[in-house]
């Protein structure tokens, strides 16, 4: 089954996408975020790793990161379409995913760009809340829970993360810049990428992420 890459700075939105990208075609969503936030509610020492390294601003060490999505796609079907939310970040862990594809019998489509200038994506950021139970994300500005401080889905805690502080937001995108955009160089060469607009109005980028993937 053929496999696809999202990419995108912290904010640009990969994460909404891929989950509704996900759930409209049955595909399966493997978010490396959703798995490292796992293992943290479930106290496992590579959540306890994992924080550490977020908090912080920078990359999970690819060794973890690519043994965590091993253990995930070992057990997905090899006739379900997997779209990668978070993985890959780094050119060493493209390769690694090249690997993976082929002992598993998989193999890759394309690679789609959700592009988002850099203000932009620190005035999303610094606006942003997540339930600490299910995860939905939250826009404080323009999407807040009806209940402040309360997720409307689940009634879980919503909380703005502690890697989300505007000198670790400015942190993470420095990291971006440096270690992922080689990445999207490397798929461009590959003539496998694609590039989408991620500003404006999400149903609009929801409509150009559905021709990106037609």
């Amino acid at each position: 089954m053929s496999d696809v890459v999202l990419l995108g700075a912290p904010g640009s939105g990969k994460g909404t996408q891929a989950s509704r990208i996900a759930s409209e075609r049955r595909w399966v969503h493997l978010s490396t975020g959703d798995l490292f936030r796992m293992h943290l509610v479930n106290d496992t020492a590579l959540g306890q790793l994992a924080k550490s390294y977020m908090d912080n601003g920078e990359l999970v060490p690819d060794e973890i990161t690519v043994d965590m999505v091993r253990d995930r796609l070992e057990r997905v079907p090899t006739d379900a379409r997997v779209i990668y939310d978070g993985f890959p970040r780094t050119v060493r862990q493209a390769e690694a995913l090249d690997e993976l594809l082929t002992d598993l019998g998989r193999s890759f489509a394309r690679a789609v760009l959700l592009d988002v200038p850099r203000d932009e994506l620190v005035r999303r950021m610094t606006k942003r809340a997540t339930c600490m139970n299910c995860q939905t994300v939250y826009n404080l500005a323009t999407n807040p829970p009806k209940r402040e401080g309360v997720c409307d889905r689940c009634g879980g805690q919503v909380l703005q993360r502690s890697d989300e502080s505007p000198q670790i937001i400015e942190r993470r995108l420095d990291v971006y810049e440096k270690q992922t955009k080689p990445l999207i160089e490397l798929y461009a060469k590959r003539g496998g990428l694609r590039r989408i607009d991620g500003t404006g109005d999400p149903l609009e980028v929801a409509k150009r992420m559905s021709e990106a993937f037609a």
